[in-house]
C-alpha cells in the first residue's frame, strides 16, 4: 500500500510531467480558433466524448471535459487525469443575391488548420491526509468556445459588410469540484477570457471593402473575466451504486470584452477604437438516464436544455478613445434556445479483448438564429441549426494489451505510468436552414438574398487516468 508521503509525491510528479504536455497541448490547440457554430456559445468539441453525444454531457460529465460541460462532475473523477484534443472544420457557405449571383465562402480554407482544441487536467486530492480534501477535486483546462472564422470574396456584394471575421478567444478554466453530500456535488470555476499575441494575429479582426476599393480592417482585444457554477445530483443508484437517474444544473456568466484597437485602411491606421462585446449568460439544465449499467453494459440517454442570453448583445458600435461614437452598429439580438440530445452504449468487458472498452455514440442538436434579418451579417452565419451526432470511444486498461506490444499500463514516462488510456472520435454535420434575408438598403442592400451552410466536423481526444 502507498503511503500518504509517496501519494504527494506521485502527485507532485504527474503534475510535473503532465503540465509540460498540456502546455503543448495549449499550444497547438489555441493556435487557431475556428468556429462551427456562431451562434451559440459553444463550439461542437470541447470534448470528442461529448461531440459524439450531440454535447448532451452535462448530466453524465464522467471525464474531464467535466470541467467545461459540468464542473460538479470533476468529483466523480479520481486520481490525476488529463485530455487533450482537437477539431477540423471546413464546410462550405453560399450565398445567392436576389438578382441571381452566387458567392461562396469558407471557413478560412478548406479545413481549419492548425485546429481548434482542448486541453483538461484534473486531480483528486483524495489521500492527501487532510479529510475535507478527500472529497476535493481541481482541474484547469484551455478551450475556445467562443471562436470565430469566415472568409468571403472580395467581390460579393455585401464585400461592404464583410468579407473575412475572426475571434481567436480562449478561456482559461481553474476550476475546483466538492462532493457535497453522497449524492450531490458542486463545482465552480473562473473563465479567463483572453486573447494572445502568440496565437494567430492576436486579436479580434474583421474586414471588408468600402467603395472605391478600401480595404477596411478593424481589429481589438482585451481580457475579462466571468465565472461558472455547477451541480450534479444522484436521484437513482443501482446495486453496485452507480448513477441511473442524474440531474444537472449549470451556470455560465456573462462577460464584457472591451475590444480596444485600430482601424485601418489598406494597411495604414486611420484612428485607434474601441467596441463593447457581451459574452452572454447561459443556463444548461439537464438529465441522464441509464436503462442498462452493469459490469458488462452501459446504455445511456441524455436531455440538455440550453438557455443562452444573446439580447444582451445590443449594438457593436465603433467608438474612439474619447467616447465618441463614429459608426452606429446596432444588433438588437434575440436570446434563444438550444435542445441537446445523445444517446451512449458502452460494452465494459470484452471477451476478445480483455482489458479494452468500447462506446458507441449518437446525438442531435436544434439551435435558433439570434440574428434578425435587419443586423444579419455574412461574416457570424446565422440560421436555425440541425446538428447531427456521432461517436466512438476506446479505453485501455492498464492490463489490456496495446496491439500485442505491451499493456496499457507500461505506456507512461518513468515511474508515471497510466491506469488507463483512451481515445475518442466524433463526426458532426451541421446542417444550417436555408435562410432568405431581406429589407436591408444602403451599402447593407447587398446582405439580401439566399443562404446555405454546411458545416463538417472531425474531433479527436487523448484522455488517461493516473
Amino acid at each position: 500500500m502507498r503511503t500518504r508521503k509517496t501519494q504527494r509525491h506521485l502527485i507532485s510528479g504527474y503534475f510535473t510531467t503532465w503540465a509540460g504536455a498540456l502546455l503543448v497541448i495549449f499550444v497547438a490547440s489555441a493556435w487557431c480558433a475556428s468556429s462551427v457554430s456562431a451562434q451559440i456559445p459553444r463550439i461542437q468539441g470541447q470534448g470528442a466524448a461529448a461531440s459524439g453525444m450531440g454535447n448532451a454531457f452535462a448530466a453524465q460529465a464522467d471525464n474531464p471535459s467535466a470541467l467545461y460541460y459540468n464542473p460538479a462532475g470533476m468529483a466523480q473523477l479520481r486520481g490525476v487525469q488529463m485530455m487533450g484534443g482537437a477539431l477540423f472544420v471546413g464546410g462550405p457557405l453560399d450565398h445567392r443575391s436576389p438578382d441571381g449571383l452566387t458567392t461562396s465562402g469558407n471557413h478560412d480554407g478548406v479545413v481549419a488548420v492548425p485546429p481548434p482544441g482542448h486541453a483538461y487536467i484534473t486531480a483528486s486530492l483524495q489521500g492527501l491526509g487532510i479529510a475535507w480534501l478527500d472529497k476535493l477535486t481541481v482541474g484547469v483546462g484551455v478551450t475556445t468556445p467562443f471562436g470565430a472564422a469566415t472568409r468571403w470574396s472580395d467581390t460579393s456584394p455585401f464585400s461592404a459588410t464583410a468579407t473575412f471575421s475572426a475571434m481567436p478567444l480562449f478561456d482559461i478554466k481553474p476550476t475546483f469540484a466538492y462532493q457535497l453530500l453522497p449524492d450531490l456535488s458542486i463545482g465552480a470555476g473562473l473563465d479567463i477570457y483572453t486573447f494572445s499575441g502568440l496565437f494567430g494575429e492576436g486579436h479580434a479582426e474583421f474586414h471588408r471593402i468600402l467603395p472605391p476599393g478600401n480595404r477596411v480592417e478593424l481589429n481589438g482585444k482585451d481580457t475579462s473575466l466571468g465565472f461558472n457554477v455547477g451541480a450534479l445530483y444522484t436521484a437513482l443508484r443501482n446495486e453496485d451504486e452507480r448513477p441511473l437517474v442524474n440531474i444537472a444544473v449549470v451556470y455560465r456568466s456573462q462577460a464584457t470584452l472591451h475590444l480596444d484597437g485600430v482601424q485601418l485602411a489598406n494597411g495604414a491606421k486611420v484612428r485607434d477604437t474601441t467596441t463593447t462585446l457581451v459574452l452572454p449568460q447561459v443556463i444548461t439544465g439537464g438529465i441522464a438516464v441509464w436503462p442498462i449499467r452493469n459490469c458488462e453494459h452501459e446504455w445511456k440517454l441524455e436531455l440538455n436544455v440550453d438557455y443562452i442570453g444573446w439580447k444582451s448583445v445590443r449594438n457593436l458600435d465603433l467608438r474612439q478613445p474619447d467616447g465618441t461614437v463614429f459608426l452606429q452598429q446596432p444588433q438588437n439580438w434575440k436570446s434563444t434556445y438550444a435542445i441537446l440530445v445523445g444517446t451512449e452504449y458502452r460494452w465494459l468487458e470484452l471477451d476478445r479483448f480483455p482489458g479494452w472498452e468500447v462506446a458507441v455514440r449518437g446525438g442531435y442538436s436544434n439551435l435558433q438564429t439570434q440574428v434578425p434579418d435587419s443586423t444579419f451579417n455574412p461574416g457570424i452565419p446565422s440560421a436555425d441549426l440541425h446538428i447531427i451526432s456521432t461517436g466512438v470511444g476506446w479505453v485501455c486498461k492498464d492490463n489490456g494489451s496495446f496491439f500485442g506490444l505491451t499493456t496499457c499500463g507500461n505506456l507512461g514516462v518513468g515511474p508515471v505510468k497510466p491506469k488507463s488510456v483512451g481515445v475518442d472520435l466524433s463526426y458532426q454535420v451541421s446542417l444550417y436552414e436555408p435562410r432568405t434575408v431581406t429589407g436591408n438598403t444602403g451599402l447593407r442592400a447587398g446582405v439580401n438574398g439566399f443562404y446555405e451552410n454546411t458545416v463538417h466536423t472531425g474531433g479527436i481526444s487523448v484522455r488517461a487516468s493516473f
